[in-house]
Parts: structure tokens; sequence; C-alpha cells
């Protein structure tokens, strides 16, 4: 999407970067010139996963292991990154977690799990780095990850609901007070993406057949993962620079789909709606 060399001499802290979707917006990063730093709470993984980013792209990745959720790993995280590559430019909170359950399944401590990884986690990397920033007197560029139930909320993903809309407030929230320091906050609302794994964890068995995300969208599909790259180094890069405060949705139209008072009505044969029509035809 973006000229080559866009993102080249930024440095992009990506947390959760070392499977997924994390991974996939980070590969993008390195081949747009940026230097990458990826973070999860499996080092084992995100060795692996550096290994092969710089394989593929040839440019420079740091894995350090950090819980998102302990602001002391958050700080040793952003020391890393300074003595490896010196400023320190992005910053894209992707770490979540999530399962499906109704709510009143779920125990107190799944509960703050999910609150803690989602809202905490992302908390944490905004406020260390913002402060690293303000006091440095370096712009910088913060961009998170939500969902569109962020703002119309859903049924059984209660805690991620309200993670992910408190992400969506700091977002904007610090868009405006943090815009006399040069630093800018957008945020991405996903649709179905498909990762490896995640989905038969989340629907496990004929769940996942049954409930079939590509079902509800009205474009007929799930986004690929290139896609959301795209988008999110557009939001990384000097080109969205009077873009602040905003959230980007991109999910073929799945929300607005869901939203509509009468949109289940996708689901009437083309048999009966000759037939509604020809009964309007007869009274008028």
């Amino acid at each position: 999407m973006l000229r080559d060399g866009a993102l080249e001499g930024q440095t992009i802290i990506v947390t959760g970067g070392g499977t997924g979707l994390g991974k996939s917006m980070g590969k993008y990063f390195l081949e747009l010139g940026a230097n990458l730093v990826i973070t999860s709470r499996k080092m084992e993984v995100l060795e692996a996963s550096a290994k092969e980013l710089e394989e593929e792209t040839g440019g420079k990745v740091l894995a350090v292991q950090c819980d998102v959720r302990e602001y002391d790993q958050v700080e040793n995280v952003i020391k890393q990154t300074e003595e490896h590559f010196g400023q320190i430019h992005g910053l894209l909170n992707n770490a979540a977690g999530n399962f499906i359950s109704p709510t009143e399944r779920l125990s107190h401590r799944a509960f703050n799990i999910i609150i803690d990884i989602v809202l905490k986690g992302t908390t944490n990397f905004t406020l260390a780095l913002g402060k690293s920033w303000i006091n440095a007197k370096q712009p910088g560029t913060i961009l998170n990850i939500v969902t569109t139930y962020a703002w119309t909320g859903s049924g059984y993903v209660v805690p991620s609901a309200c993670a992910k809309a408190g992400v969506l407030a700091m977002t904007r929230s610090l868009a405006v007070e943090w815009a006399k320091y040069k630093i800018r906050l957008n945020a991405i609302a996903p649709g179905p993406f498909p990762t490896e794994g995640a989905w038969s964890r989340l629907l496990p068995g004929d769940l996942v057949k049954k409930f079939d995300p590509a079902n509800f969208v009205p474009v007929g599909r799930v986004g690929e993962h290139q896609e959301l790259a795209n988008l999110a180094a557009y939001l990384m890069s000097d080109y969205s620079a009077y873009v602040n405060g905003e959230v980007v949705t991109i999910d073929g139209g799945e929300w607005l789909m869901g939203a509509g008072e009468f949109s289940h009505l996708e689901k009437i044969p083309q048999e009966m709606w000759d037939m509604l029509e020809a009964s309007r035809g007869k009274k008028g």
C-alpha cells in the first residue's frame, strides 16, 4: 500500500507481536523499513518469530519477553528497545485475550484476566511510553487494536467488551490531551481475520463451521492479514499525520449488518420477497 521505505528509520513496538495479526502487521512494518520490537509472555515463540521475520524481510527484530500486566516489565521493554535501537517512534498495542462464555459462568478471576491483559496492559504501555516521550520532548504514535463491540457492546464476550471500550475511551481522550506533545493516538476495530487456532479455541468442534464469521459479513468473506497490515502501517506513518483520536473499522460491513434493526431479513429467500411484492401489488 505504502511506498518503499515509508517507515525507514522508525522503531515500532508491537505487543503480542510473536503470532497472529500482531506478527503480520509487524512484518509489513519491517518491509517498509522499520525496526521492530515484539513482545509476549512466551520467549521461545518470540525468538522463533524474530528469526523468521528477519530472514523473510531482511529487517532487524528485537524480541523481549513481557507480561503487559506488569508495569516493571513494560518499562524493561522500553529500556531494552532504547539501548538496542535508540529512539522509539511507535507503539502498537495488540496484546489481548478473550473467550466466549455466558457471563454468569465466568469466575471473577477469569473476568479479571481479560480486563488486566486488554485494558491494564494497554494503559501500562501507553502510560510508560507516553511519559518517556513527553520527558524527552519527542513525538510518537500509538495505535490500539479495539473491536466494534467496544461501542455496541456484545453478549458472551462481556470482559472483552468492557476492556476494549476502555481502550477506545483512552485513545480518544489522550488524542486530545497529548496532541500538544506531538503524540497521536488512533485505533483500529478489525472484523474477522483468520488466525491459526484462534477461532477453534473460542468455538470448538462443529461450532466453528456453524458460526463461520464469513456468514455474517456483507462482502461474503473474512479479512486478509495484509489488508489489516496496510491500514496499520498507514496509521503508524506520517501519511496519517492529521488523523488523531480516530477509530477505523475494517470488517467488511459486519457490525453495520448486525446493528441494523431489520438486517436479519437478509435470510429471507428471494421467492418469499417475490410473494410479498406480488401481494403488495394486488393491494395497490
